[in-house]
């Protein structure tokens, strides 16, 4: 039987699961590919969504928003290459869809999907034995509902196809399929004078990614998929009728347990608590599991902070900061971005400027999406 070399696809794997080759004790899912922020705007805005103002990809962070969209249809079609430094072949790409049924309520769909490129596969002579294309995707839709004139809540059902799997005799990588459930609440207040400005709150939470563990490795242990929480608020500065600031904060935690540490022997639990439980259990374990103690839960909270200036509804600049502990993946960056509107189309990019000693997969690329509007138009307050 001739034997597969898999590093290339266990490298891609990694990739994902850690970005730091430090980590004191990372927490590591399947599908990680879903926490990937899809789009520009919020690229622009350090991959922040939650708390923001309605756009074409909120399903993405919180589909509650689309309660309060300002088009009865919006197309959004969005592209992220990944990991450009290395290859030109890895990207994430989606295509999001949202239509207002009437003045409360909305409908989303969105599909979502991760090239992860070409591997070439070899034998241990080093002879070709043909390629593979891994690849993962998602499938979503969500409802949403106002349920006042200031508070929207959601549910979406998101199918998960994970094919990392190499079609050959001694593979034992598999491919996966799976749903989750999101649920989310948006908040966004009447437009207040606050003399020489006017303003307006905005707050939302988004539970995503609910859903059972699944089975990489055919006879492994089961992995949790990447269940996790959203908090964040924002306010807006509306100078006069052309000129707006808004200023966004966020923080997000998986909501799966952090592993254990182990003694290398036995194998016994040394300290923290046994990760092997369901996922409704993970969720509620996650938030107290930590060997270290709470000084470790407080570093699996990442958060992150920007700003978003708009003229006339027609032109945006973009700046945001990102932050995760050095002993949980390290990730800290800082993103600029635009967006120029021209009639019913917006165009946004972004880029990524790292601030960490980690490589990012984003670092030095440029982020892309296009929206379209189109329909009646609906105007909040």
């Amino acid at each position: 039987m001739k034997k597969i070399s898999l590093i290339a696809i266990a490298t891609f794997i990694g990739l994902f699961n850690a970005y730091a080759q430090d980590e004191v004790n990372p927490i590591t899912t399947a599908a990680p590919f879903l926490l990937i922020a899809p789009d520009a705007r919020a690229g622009g805005l350090a991959d922040m969504g939650v708390a923001t103002s309605s756009d074409v990809s909120s399903l993405h962070y919180n589909a509650a928003k689309y309660a309060f969209a300002e088009s009865q249809w919006q197309i959004g079609l969005n592209y992220t290459p990944w990991l450009r430094n290395l290859t030109n072949d890895v990207s994430l790409t989606s295509l999001f869809v949202a239509n207002k049924i009437n003045e409360r309520s909305a409908w989303s769909t969105s599909l979502t999907y991760f090239s992860l490129g070409s591997i070439e596969l070899t034998d241990g002579s080093g002879i070709s034995l043909g390629s593979e294309n891994p690849n993962e995707f998602a499938i979503d839709g969500a409802y949403s509902l106002k349920l006042s004139e200031v508070i929207s809540m959601a549910v979406g059902l998101r199918f998960i196809h994970s094919d990392l799997a190499v079609r050959v005799d001694n593979s034992e990588i598999q491919t996966v399929n799976t749903f989750a459930v999101d649920v989310s609440m948006f908040y966004q207040s009447e437009e207040k004078s606050y003399g020489d400005f006017n303003g307006r709150w905005r707050a939302g939470v988004n539970l995503s990614n609910m859903g059972p563990k699944v089975e990489l490795v055919l006879g492994g242990e089961e992995s949790f998929i990447p269940t996790n929480l959203k908090m964040g608020g924002g306010f807006d500065f509306i100078l006069d009728n052309a000129n707006t600031i808004t200023t966004n904060l966020e923080i997000n935690k998986l909501l799966v347990p952090t592993p254990p540490i182990r003694d290398n022997a036995s194998g016994e639990i040394i300290s923290g608590k046994d990760d092997n439980v369901g996922f409704l259990k993970g969720m509620v374990q996650s938030f107290y599991d930590a060997p270290r103690g709470f000084e470790e839960e407080l570093e699996e909270v990442i958060w992150g902070a920007s700003a978003e200036y708009l003229y006339n509804e027609v032109f945006s600049v973009r700046a945001g900061y990102f932050h995760e502990s050095a002993n949980k993946g390290n990730r800290q960056f800082f993103t600029l971005g635009t967006g120029f509107k021209f009639r019913s189309t917006t165009l946004d990019v972004s880029y990524l400027i790292n601030a960490s000693d980690v490589n990012n997969p984003l670092e030095s690329t440029l982020r892309f999406s296009l929206t379209i509007n189109l329909g009646d138009s609906y105007a909040y307050f």
